[in-house]
């Protein structure tokens, strides 16, 4: 299941255009009523091109965005923590190996991360940005001795952008995917079997983090376009709410993403 449905798509649209209902209506030549029907879940793929169009959204992508799900995660390496947070759900993910066990984030609840894990504690944890639901947990680690990586978190070691960790065969590279948040980290995997990007909020399948300004929502979109052009289309990416995807299915099914060049 994704973490938002078409009308989170519209909502995060409208809001990073700063645009009321009305005024999108007016723009894609509808009726207001039919898109705030469509905006409260009555879907019409016709309503759903031409609202694209008035977005600067893809209007395939979301003319087809509740067919959009992506193929399972198919490395073993790596494991989902689907995590509460109160009525909602957060992620952390777990990168095994038999070098070394990586955490990233630790969830909003103090012990729901570490008992999810199941067995030891990961060598080290990588923090993606600072909202509650993402570091709830990170006291929990921080007594048992594990001191994270984030960007401008109190009592953890710094990690910046452009930073690079070697763990064995896997390479771990920083990078800014700030917007939703601010800062805001992405971090690039290489060394197993297919590329890995952990997004955190940055993108979600089918979506991307809410953007409090236009201003924000111009520059996430513009972090997202430099980091993922750098990275093939089967680059597996992990994101702060909902299912693993990969690159090659939200050029195709994202309609922040989809036929944009990158």
């Amino acid at each position: 299941m994704l973490e938002d449905d078409f009308t989170w798509v519209l909502r995060k649209a409208l809001k990073g255009h700063d645009l009321a209902p009305a005024a999108v209506a007016t723009r894609a030549g509808l009726p207001e009523s039919e898109v705030l029907a469509f905006s409260r879940g009555k879907f019409s793929p016709d309503t759903a091109r031409r609202l694209a169009n008035a977005l600067g959204l893809n209007p395939a992508a979301l003319a087809n965005h509740p067919t959009h799900l992506p193929q399972p995660l198919t490395l073993s390496e790596v494991q989902r923590l689907d995590l509460p947070f109160g009525q909602e759900r957060v992620n952390a993910w777990l990168i095994h190996t038999p070098d070394i066990t990586i955490l990233f984030d630790t969830g909003y609840d103090l012990t729901a991360c570490r008992a999810a894990l199941n067995g030891p504690l990961p060598a080290e944890i990588f923090i993606t940005h600072a909202h509650p639901d993402h570091i709830g947990g990170i006291s929990t680690f921080r007594a048992a001795g594990i001191i994270p990586y984030a960007c401008q978190i109190e009592n953890t070691r710094t990690m910046k952008p452009g930073d690079s960790l070697q763990f064995g065969p896997l390479t771990l590279r920083a990078c800014d995917l700030s917007g939703h948040a601010n800062p805001a980290l992405g971090y690039q995997i290489d060394g197993l079997a297919l590329p890995v990007l952990v997004t955190g909020d940055a993108l979600f399948a089918g979506s991307m983090g809410g953007c409090g300004t236009p201003a924000l929502y111009q520059h996430a979109l513009a972090r997202l376009r430099d980091v993922l052009s750098d990275l093939p289309d089967h680059t597996i990416l992990l994101p702060g709410h909902g299912p693993a995807t990969t690159l090659g299915e939200e050029l195709l099914g994202n309609p922040f993403l989809a036929g944009i060049p990158i």
